[in-house]
């Protein structure tokens, strides 16, 4: 969070951005001057702020992810791009189903999506769903049209058609709450606007923010709108996903074994509405998650 410090001295004020985060531990401290009053576009200078700071730190190892990546996929054969995808679309869909309650393991998901054996002992909702989370992954790899509430919503009911008939491709009409957590997601009849308001950001933003910053922000706003009664973390990690394909870097897999780190950023961004505590957070998941892409590029952390 950008924050504004004020410092008496000689008897005048003056007024300085500052941005604080952690790395390997130790708190680091960013902080810009902006003069003896608070300039009437502050947001504006906050989120340049923002910026010189991200891009200080992040952007480069970011980049070069993408630039390692790139390579790997122009060298790699058809074939072994298919089994590259096809791995990542198995963990992508255990873990995110995990994270919701699913009660099959790896192994399960992998022999289902893979021989079509289906499970026994097992939920006919979870099997379904975990079907049809990997059908529409496919069909967002695929697809042709950017993000829209239209695209959103055909998810959703795919997802849900053969499961919660009655939910499926709706948002929500009540209040909802989210176990454990201190945030309460805003009223239904604020949903429509809310995501109108979405899109219209995405939409206005999607060429301006670095594109891993681009993914972070609309899994944070999407969630954090909570437009349905069920899926809402499994659509937002897949509009996530979304964004990161179109844009040229790799995906990502919030993994269940990490989900207590991601549900604690999601709060604490949500609860002190404060984006870049989950941005942060989402930097370094990502750099982690291809660490192996930074040596190749010899780019220093």
């Amino acid at each position: 969070m950008v924050s504004i410090r004020e410092v008496g001295k000689n008897g005048k004020r003056y007024y300085y951005l500052e941005h604080s985060f952690r790395i390997n531990g130790k708190v680091v401290k960013k902080e810009k001057y902006i003069g003896d009053r608070i300039p009437a576009d502050i947001d504006r200078l906050k989120r340049e702020f923002l910026n010189e700071v991200y891009n200080e730190k992040w952007y480069g190892l970011l980049d070069g992810i993408r630039t390692a990546y790139k390579k790997d996929m122009d060298s790699a054969t058809r074939s072994e791009k298919e089994k590259e995808t096809e791995g990542f679309m198995i963990k992508f869909t255990y873990d995110t189903q995990k994270i919701e309650g699913s009660t099959l393991n790896l192994k399960e998901t992998a022999n289902l999506l893979q021989h079509g054996i289906t499970p026994s002992n097992r939920p006919f909702r979870d099997v379904k769903e975990t079907e049809a989370h990997s059908e529409i992954f496919y069909s967002m790899l695929n697809c042709k049209k950017d993000l829209s509430l239209q695209l959103v919503l055909e998810w959703h009911y795919n997802l849900f058609k053969d499961t919660k008939k009655d939910i499926a491709g709706k948002t929500r009409t009540r209040q909802v709450g989210i176990s454990g957590s201190k945030f309460i997601p805003p009223p239904p009849f604020e949903i429509r606007a809310l995501l109108e308001d979405f899109f219209s950001w995405y939409n206005k933003n999607k060429k301006k923010i670095h594109p891993v910053e681009l993914a972070a922000l609309a899994h944070l706003k999407f969630v954090t709108i909570h437009p349905f009664i069920d899926g809402n973390g499994r659509l937002s990690r897949l509009i996530m996903n979304f964004v990161l394909d179109r844009l040229g870097y790799p995906m990502l897999n919030v993994q269940y074994k990490n989900r207590n780190g991601y549900y604690n950023a999601l709060e604490r961004a949500q609860v002190k509405k404060s984006d870049s505590v989950f941005v942060l957070w989402f930097f370094r998941r990502y750099i982690k998650e291809y660490a192996r892409y930074i040596k190749k590029c010899h780019i220093p952390k």
